[in-house]
């Protein structure tokens, strides 16, 4: 809501005029229109298909300077198909029985309730364990197996199971068995001072957990399960509660497939190595999902990459929580890129639902967003191909420097702007403009609003899909430039007179597709007069009641738009290619919409019983009907 230079320009506007009555309407009588007539050229009134199955990940052709993904190809994981075999006839068995451990084989040393496994090879663990710890530790070559077949592993002083040293660890949840590990809330370091272990399943080395049996994890000291390295999740069942993060690998985290049902104070799920740029980074091939987090759900220190899943995400106490400005509580976030290719989405969070410092980009999904905050936003490039985007509830919709839409059906419901485009970091500061709490609602604790700046580099641009924009803010405001060349763009814009349906600071080509916005006249604007097809901007003399049908038909009596805006409204506008230079148009108020609305739009066309307000004829690209200043 950048308007100060707006609102000046109007009050010089004011100061200037003389009479502007005459450009409100060109005939004055109003008339009863019976709409007899058959519909002709209407509004768009089906959506575009959307596709929910993973594709392929891919990133569209950027408008402007954005950081690298790096190819999976590229990204060296430990994984090897030997991990998942073994030889039974050599597997050493260790048996728990409370408070002492017997073990048969070698590669084992026992000390009371501790076991320590020096050597590569597979070790099948059973039974019980009150206050006690397996530990690995071997410089050996080679990979260790841990077969979990049915434990209950506790200590009250370090992580139950401590890998201290190794080449590679698979924990393997054997078939059909229940396993759980627990720590204490404090640890006995070896040496003072250290701060490692510091989760119930902690290892320095690459961990991959596999297996059809469940693992239950409690880390009562800080997190649930953590690798140093990698950590590879494939087809297992998994349940960690956590006082800080739930479960972390610190070079990268794959999940190829199973359940995860995390709930931690921290993050839900995270990667953390910020040293190396082709590490810190998620990828999630499947799985299903269940988290609650007091910070990030899912966060990546470089990409995160979700192919396809199902998620359901709660942070920070979801939509309606307050946070504090220095929380992060997002829903999926990556600092470089968040590439999403499908997966079915319903997330609430205190902060944005998805999230990057670089790029995001949609290529398909199913999303039901609830956020306090921003429902995607990035700070350099957001692009959607496609998917079906649901933000139910948002401070602003989608956010970012560039947007680019390729694709989808999109609906936003915003406090503030639906689509804002601007440049900046997401800072959510303080405004001291606002009332307490009032910034960003439901949100932060005290006022949130990004630090954004206007500039000619910034753009939106919309190439297909099907948008629909609900704001009590700006409904699609541009500090740059917009362009649309295909598809439909709904907008029931603001009622305040200091916001508008359409809002754009340099410039607005129109060359094709379907844009009808309703809102407050004082900021009003529609497409400008670089564009190839030709609109309408009607600011009406007085403010018409939500549910008040908005009807345009030609010369012929037929249909060219019925809308039904659900928020009060004195501006309408309008492009489509039904919209001919030398055609004259009369636009009727009020009556009744035949069939079904989709978004406002009726899908039958003419409504009944409209009173005729005025008639205009376009003359050019851009025909303007009545004064912004009322």
């Amino acid at each position: 809501m950048k308007k100060v230079r707006r609102l000046l320009a109007v009050i010089i506007l004011m100061m200037s005029m003389v009479s502007c009555s005459s450009l409100d309407i060109t005939s004055t009588g109003a008339r009863q229109v019976q709409n007899s007539q058959p519909v002709s050229a209407v509004a768009p009134t089906t959506s575009p298909a959307v596709s929910t199955a993973a594709q392929t990940t891919r990133v569209a052709t950027p408008t402007t300077a954005q950081a690298t993904v790096v190819p999976m190809e590229a990204r060296k994981t430990h994984e090897d198909p030997s991990d998942y075999t073994w030889d039974n006839a050599a597997v050493t068995t260790i048996t728990l029985s409370g408070t002492t451990i017997k073990t048969s084989g070698q590669g084992v040393t026992v000390n009371g309730s501790i076991a320590t496994i020096t050597a590569p090879g597979t070790y099948s663990l059973s039974g019980s364990l009150n206050d006690g710890q397996i530990i690995v530790y071997s410089s050996e070559k080679g990979t260790i197996r841990l077969i979990l077949n049915g434990v209950d592993l506790k200590s009250s002083t370090s992580a139950p199971i401590y890998i201290k040293e190794s080449k590679k660890t698979v924990i393997i949840l054997a078939d059909h068995t229940r396993n759980s590990v627990s720590d204490g809330k404090t640890y006995v370091f070896e040496v003072q001072g250290e701060d490692e272990p510091n989760a119930a399943i902690f290892s320095k080395s690459d961990l991959t957990i596999t297996g059809n049996g469940s693992l239950s994890v409690t880390g009562n000291c800080n997190d649930g399960i953590a690798s140093k390295d990698g950590l590879i999740i494939k087809s297992s069942n998994i349940t960690v509660n956590a006082v800080d993060d739930g479960i972390r690998g610190k070079d990268y985290l794959v999940v190829k497939d199973g359940t995860l049902t995390v709930n931690a104070k921290g993050d839900g799920v995270k990667s953390d190595n910020e040293e190396d740029p082709t590490q810190g980074f998620i990828l999630i091939e499947k799985g299903t999902f269940n988290i609650t987090s007091g910070g990030d759900a899912i966060t990546a220190q470089t990409d995160l990459i979700v192919q396809t899943g199902t998620f359901t995400l709660t942070t920070a106490g979801g939509s309606s929580a307050r946070i504090a400005n220095t929380t992060s509580a997002k829903g999926l976030k990556g600092i470089t890129n968040v590439i999403v290719d499908g997966g079915i989405f319903i997330i609430s969070s205190a902060d944005d639902s998805l999230h990057s410092n670089n790029n995001v980009t949609v290529n398909g999904g199913t999303f039901n967003i609830t956020t306090g905050d921003d429902g995607m936003h990035a700070d350099t490039t957001l692009v959607i191909n496609g998917g079906d985007i649901r933000i139910n509830k948002s401070y602003e919709g989608l956010e970012s420097a560039v947007i680019t839409i390729n694709g989808g059906e999109i609906h936003v419901v915003a406090s503030d702007d639906g689509i804002n485009v601007a440049g900046g970091k997401d800072a959510s500061g303080a405004n001291p403009g606002m009332p307490p709490g009032g910034g960003r609602p439901g949100g932060r604790m005290g006022p949130g609003q990004d630090a954004f700046a206007g500039s000619t580099k910034y753009s939106l641009s919309i190439r297909g899909g099907y948008i629909v924009v609900d704001a009590m803010g700006d409904g699609v405001d541009a500090n740059g430039a917009i362009e649309m060349s295909a598809g439909t763009l709904i907008v029931v814009g603001p009622t305040a007179r200091n916001n508008s349906a359409i809002d754009y600071d340099a410039s607005f080509k129109m060359s094709g597709g379907f844009l009808v916005a309703a809102g407050s006249s004082g900021m009003a604007q529609a497409p400008g007069e670089t564009s190839s097809q030709n609109s309408l901007l009607l600011n009406l003399t007085t403010t018409q009641k939500a549910g008040t049908v908005f009807q345009i038909l030609n010369s012929k009596g037929e249909n060219i738009l019925t809308f039904t805006p659900s928020r009060d409204y004195q501006s309408i506008a309008f492009s489509a290619p039904s919209l001919v230079k030398g055609v004259t148009y009369d636009v009727l108020l009020g009556g009744t919409p035949k069939g079904t609305l989709k978004d406002g739009i009726a899908q039958e066309g003419i409504a009944s019983a409209g009173t005729r307000y005025t008639s205009f004829t376009v003359s050019g690209v851009v025909t303007r009907i009545g004064s912004n200043i009322r």
